[in-house]
């Protein structure tokens, strides 16, 4: 069995863990660096028995998680005000998604009213089914390549069973926009910042639950700190003092301006609020730089961070 023969399919649940039945006709999406783990959450229970042997007794299976991690480009549909194949995940993530057909696509922290995944994961002849998945995501962006979400899930996992490979399997081939011509600013100033990092900082519980099949309940998102770093050249202190800045508890606007040149495959990312966390200086060719690490707060209530396409 190779790696790299592999379809993810997701598709959002009317009622939580209740198979949503994606298909990979309509439901797969295009990842890459995928990385299952089968054992997560998996309990495994000792059996510490008094007897007159020292050897032990087999342990017993008590239920498990399953975890996939995987990749996708931040790329739009092709048109604007069409939602991503990938939108279907920020939903799960405690993220909501505002669709403005015609116009634009907008994925923003949410609090409530989180959607549930059922994916379905296919390994070159197995098949695992993972209900009631939610997670998290990371992003990186970094100057002369694609900008990536890094996502995280974790659900209740039956299989594997054995199932070929679905033949035709509908992605879209889109090409995710390069991180270049920019018009990123800092506290309303352009710096040359070399990379950009995101953390939803998503917080996911996984109650145990006498009543779960598993003996797990609802994975629930349970908090979220919005956090992330940038890497600027360092410049006089007249022009921009980002020492002095997170000195003071001084909070800046970061803005990578739209990203991308061909409607329906642009990008935008906006963190009204950030307030430094830690600062150290930092080697970019030669150049010193500062390694500026950041959280990303509210303003007027869920609106730490809002990606927008166009």
């Amino acid at each position: 069995m190779l790696t790299k023969r592999a379809i993810i399919a997701a598709k959002a649940e009317t009622t939580y863990n209740t198979d949503a039945t994606p298909t990979a006709a309509t439901d797969a999406i295009l990842v890459e660096d995928l990385q299952p783990g089968l054992a997560e959450g998996a309990r495994m229970q000792d059996q510490p028995v008094v007897r007159p042997s020292l050897g032990t007794k087999p342990q017993i299976y008590g239920g498990s998680l399953m975890q996939l991690q995987f990749s996708v480009p931040i790329k739009g549909s092709g048109t604007a005000g069409t939602a991503p194949e990938w939108g279907r995940l920020m939903t799960a993530c405690g993220f909501a998604e505002t669709v403005s057909v015609g116009t634009n696509v907008v994925y923003a922290p949410a609090s409530s009213g989180f959607d549930s995944l059922t994916i379905y994961y296919w390994q070159d002849g197995l098949q695992y089914n993972l209900t009631g998945a939610r997670g998290a995501w990371s992003l990186t962006g970094n100057a002369g390549e694609r900008a990536m979400l890094q996502f995280t899930f974790t659900g209740h996992v039956s299989g594997p069973v054995d199932d070929p490979l679905p033949s035709s399997p509908a992605f879209d081939d889109t090409e995710g926009p390069i991180v270049k011509s920019a018009s990123m600013t800092v506290g309303g100033d352009t710096l040359e910042i070399g990379a950009l990092t995101l953390d939803s900082g998503v917080e996911v519980a996984s109650p145990a639950d006498i009543n779960g099949a598993d003996g797990y309940g609802e994975i629930t998102i349970t908090g979220r700190d919005i956090n992330g770093q940038i890497d600027p050249k360092a410049v006089l202190v007249a022009t921009k003092d980002l020492i002095g800045d997170w000195r003071a508890g001084t909070d800046a606007a970061i803005n990578t301006g739209v990203i991308g040149s061909t409607a329906g495959n642009r990008f935008q990312l906006e963190l009204p609020a950030c307030r430094y966390r830690d600062a150290s200086l930092g080697d970019r060719d030669g150049l010193v730089t500062h390694q500026m690490s950041f959280g990303a707060h509210e303003v007027s209530g869920d609106d730490e961070a809002t990606l927008t396409l166009t």
